[in-house]
């Protein structure tokens, strides 16, 4: 299981430096989209000069332009790209062509899909790497797992690999856990803890045990 961890924050030396603690517990780094709208490609860039080795995903949620957006963003260092599910097959196709063209990888990301089950389904076919299984940030109940009750449609509808983001913190690890998802996303509990590399620790070995 990998352990991905979300830097959604304005500040970039602030991610950097958390970054630069906390790597030897993380697999994915993943430059959220704050960050991506706060600074650009240069987040992307500042990254991959400071960490040559580490796996970066680009938080780029893309409905449109993909073509251009994947080849902006390989040049720019990046590993993984994301794409919205809810977008054109078309869009999806051709984001995925470039990005592969490029040694580029994307997450589909299932946010805005109109059938989970379906987009899981088709997703392989249509160039997608993995698939992200979410809810948006603001919506949902404290413990953030509400959205899991639809966990079976997805994986039993793909091989793709799958990451569940999930508010996911000490008290909920065990139940994302047991779900055996392929990766876990993980930002706040990490990012905004009083100590980062503390909490990056504990999650990575839970997951890694």
């Amino acid at each position: 299981m990998k352990i991905q961890v979300s830097f959604d924050t304005p500040d970039l030396e602030k991610a950097l430096s958390i970054a630069s603690m906390i790597e030897p517990y993380t697999d994915i780094f993943e430059i959220g989209s704050i960050l991506l709208l706060r600074h650009g490609i240069n987040a992307i860039e500042q990254f991959r000069k400071i960490f040559p080795d580490k796996v970066i995903l680009a938080d780029t949620k893309i409905i449109d332009r993909g073509k251009l957006i994947a080849s902006l963003f390989a040049e720019s260092g990046a590993n993984w790209i994301t794409v919205m599910s809810g977008t054109g097959e078309e869009v999806l196709h051709s984001t995925c062509s470039t990005a592969h063209s490029n040694g580029m990888l994307v997450m589909l990301d299932l946010l805005d899909s109109k059938s989970l089950g379906q987009s899981a389904l088709e997703a392989k076919n249509l160039g997608a790497d993995a698939l992200l299984f979410h809810q948006a940030h603001d919506n949902g109940n404290e413990s953030g797992l509400s959205f899991l009750d639809a966990w079976d449609s997805v994986r039993g509808n793909t091989t793709l690999p799958i990451f569940i983001s999930a508010k996911i913190s000490r008290d909920n690890i065990e139940t994302i856990r047991s779900l055996q998802p392929d990766g876990i996303i993980i930002g706040h509990s990490i990012i905004e803890a009083k100590n980062p590399v503390e909490e990056a620790s504990f999650f990575f070995n839970v997951v890694k045990s």
